[in-house]
């Protein structure tokens, strides 16, 4: 049977770090549901037809293609607008998912798939790992990462599940708290 590791966390607690380590160090396939999420919206898709639809082609950058950081200023302070879009994006999510997993031969597979829990989509992996850090770590990172406000990294924060919950259903959790090099022995432990 194929292991599927459905890696998931808060923002900021370090997926990246683990999903580029599991690839380069382990040569394990990694398939990312950020750059589904991103193909899903793509110029001339259905879903960005109903985006603009929804708000308008204001939404839009000059070339036609989603002005993302737009969009997140609205869903990420409306939990009824992330619905709706999480509603469009998730099942073309999904079927890329099976796509991919139909196609793979390897053993094991990573799915990175930030609303792992949240979108429903845990019947995807057969092992939940979730990487793990305190929220003021996660704030610090997302506001350098990303240059937010306070308060838009407080909101894209709050949009999700709060960790302690993730790590209720984790089957391996991942702290993050200390140094990369801790992160990746955690890693190694896991995989083994």
């Amino acid at each position: 049977m194929k292991r599927i590791i459905g890696l998931t966390g808060g923002i900021g607690c370090g997926k990246t770090t683990v999903s580029d380590y599991l690839a380069s160090a382990y040569q394990l396939p990694v398939l990312d549901a950020d750059i589904y999420a991103r193909e899903a919206v793509q110029l001339g898709s259905p879903v960005l037809s109903k985006i603009t639809g929804r708000y308008g082609s204001g939404i839009q950058l000059p070339d036609g293609t989603l002005n993302r950081k737009r969009l997140g200023e609205i869903v990420f302070s409306n939990p009824a607008e992330r619905q709706w879009l999480e509603q469009q994006i998730h099942p073309y999510v999904r079927s890329r998912f099976h796509s991919e997993l139909d196609r793979l031969v390897a053993p094991t597979v990573v799915l990175v798939i930030p609303l792992l829990i949240e979108a429903g989509m845990t019947d995807l992996v057969t092992e939940i790992w979730v990487v793990s850090c305190s929220p003021e770590q996660q704030l610090q990172r997302i506001r350098e990462r990303d240059h937010l406000s306070l308060e838009h990294a407080q909101a894209r924060l709050n949009s999700q599940l709060p960790i302690e919950q993730k790590v209720a259903r984790a089957d391996v959790v991942l702290n993050n708290s200390s140094t990369r090099e801790a992160l990746l022995k955690e890693v190694d432990l896991a995989l083994s």
